[in-house]
């Protein structure tokens, strides 16, 4: 890495204030505990593992040292992969949540996509108004537009992005024409996941001195 790439000596003592502040947080969290279930508690484990991961590699970066915090990642989720060493076949398992955080946006950009369709096809009955019904919305637009279009237009459509996963498994070979339709996530076996890639505010490591809130940042195991 070169000197330019390296953070500051102020900015490795800053991600050590903040580990700091992370752990008083959590200890907080954990003395005040409503439950086994808290999620004070989860969030601010998830700030301590980012405050100390952010602190970890900024200190290897600057003075290449290391700490003995050992952070949980994305591959400690999944066990060794098991499957063939060069599959046949493999499958792509997707998962995006989302928020509906603008109900009239979403509506009103799903009505307009209804008119459309009703436009393209003059007295025909089968598109249904969309009136108030989030529900009705949710099933215009994405009907209308590729899963891909909708994450990088979610805002548009009165969305906001929460966490995202993609997983990549080996398979032996193609199942038969709509032989998992009925139960398409049942048989992903993680021991066969050759990579993955996630979406999370929990990677975070710059929201430490510039603000609050983390933002989303892409991982592979």
């Amino acid at each position: 890495m070169s000197d330019a790439a390296q953070p500051t000596a102020a900015e490795v003592r800053a991600a050590a204030e903040a580990v700091k502040a992370a752990l008083d947080r959590h200890l907080e969290a954990v003395e005040n505990r409503t439950g086994e279930d808290d999620p004070a508690v989860h969030a601010a484990f998830n700030a301590l593992a980012a405050a100390a991961e952010a602190y970890d590699e900024r200190l290897y970066d600057r003075y290449d040292e290391v700490t003995p915090f050992e952070i949980p990642g994305v591959e400690d989720s999944l066990p060794p992969y098991q499957g063939p060493t060069e599959p046949n076949a493999l499958t792509v398992l997707i998962r995006r949540d989302y928020a509906v955080v603008e109900p009239q946006r979403l509506l009103a950009q799903a009505q307009r996509v209804a008119d459309l369709d009703r436009g393209e096809d003059e007295g025909a009955d089968a598109v249904a108004m969309v009136g108030v019904s989030t529900h009705a919305a949710l099933g215009v637009l994405f009907g209308e537009f590729e899963p891909d279009e909708i994450a990088s237009r979610h805002a548009e459509f009165g969305l906001e992005e929460g966490d995202s996963t993609l997983w990549v498994a080996a398979a032996d070979e193609l199942p038969e024409p709509g032989e998992w339709l009925s139960t398409p996530f049942d048989q992903a076996e993680p021991g066969r996941v050759i990579c993955r890639f996630d979406v999370s505010a929990v990677f975070d490591e710059d929201d430490f001195q510039d603000s609050p809130g983390p933002a989303p940042r892409r991982d592979s195991a």
